[in-house]
This record gives structure tokens, C-alpha cells and sequence, in this order.
């Protein structure tokens, strides 16, 4: 099954469509619409892109509880990322060379 439609952005673009989402405040579907880009494909451009100091620095949120939602979430997932590190680094010393 082909994958995409093949286009291909710049990474200004890229990086741009990030910080207007981040500035915004606009859902990834709609800016999805918006720009004629996936919505995945958006997802992956702030993974991507949506650490970088300058992006950083505009994402604000709206209330205290928002911000602690958001340091929750980002607190599960880096201990998800732990575990799975442990358990490659267990298979690994196991494993025999």
C-alpha cells in the first residue's frame, strides 16, 4: 500500500506550522485542514519540532491545572521510556555474543 501523498515540506515550513500551532492555540485538525497537511504528519512535526527553545517559550497554557495535566502526561511517558530501557538493557546482558 503506497504511504502519503508524497509531498515534500522544507523544514521552515515545518518549523513555522509548529510554532503557529503552539501560538494559537489551534486544534492539530484544524490547522490540518488549514494547511492541506495530515494530521499525523502534524503530530510528528511537534515531536519533532515542539522542543526547540523558541516554541518552548511561546506554549503557555491556560490554567495551573492544564500546565499539571500536561507535566503529568510528560512525567508517564519518560517513565514508559525508562522501562523500556531497562528491558533492552536486561535482553542485552542476557543475550549471548
Amino acid at each position: 500500500m503506497a504511504r502519503g501523498n508524497g509531498k515534500r515540506y522544507d523544514e521552515t515550513f515545518k518549523n513555522e506550522t509548529v510554532k503557529y500551532i503552539a501560538e494559537n492555540h489551534k486544534p492539530i485538525a484544524q490547522v490540518a485542514r488549514e494547511t492541506g497537511v495530515n494530521t499525523n504528519t502534524l503530530h510528528g512535526w511537534i515531536k519533532k519540532y515542539g522542543q526547540q527553545p523558541e516554541i518552548k517559550a511561546i506554549q503557555t497554557f491556560p490554567s495551573p491545572e492544564a500546565e499539571l495535566r500536561a507535566l503529568q502526561k510528560e512525567m508517564l511517558d519518560l517513565k514508559e521510556e525508562n522501562e523500556i530501557l531497562k528491558k533492552a538493557m536486561n535482553y542485552f546482558a542476557k543475550s549471548p555474543r
